[in-house]
């Protein structure tokens, strides 16, 4: 009887508290966030190229800007990243 009753209660657990995507975008390094109130929801905006632009964004509602944890940074060239470039024949 116990295990039929923990079986309910974790089905009814994950049933009940759904896992959240990231909502961080890597590929920008400045995210606004913006709290919602009662009609409006709260979300992530990763679109941001400066903290100055998300601030300009950001003027005049109940947001917050700041530094984006998952950027991954500029794409490096190939011959940063340790690669070896191909000579062109002759």
């Amino acid at each position: 009887m116990r295990l039929h009753l923990t079986i309910i209660a974790a089905i009814g657990i994950g049933l009940t508290a759904p896992a959240a995507a990231q909502m961080y975008d890597p590929n920008y390094p400045v995210c606004l966030e913006v709290y919602g109130g009662r009609l409006t929801p709260e979300y992530i905006d990763c679109s941001f190229t400066s903290l100055p632009q998300c601030q300009a964004t950001a003027s005049g509602r109940s947001a917050t800007c700041s530094v984006n944890p998952f950027y991954k940074g500029p794409k490096k060239p190939a011959w940063e990243r340790g690669q070896r470039q191909r000579r062109p024949a002759n």
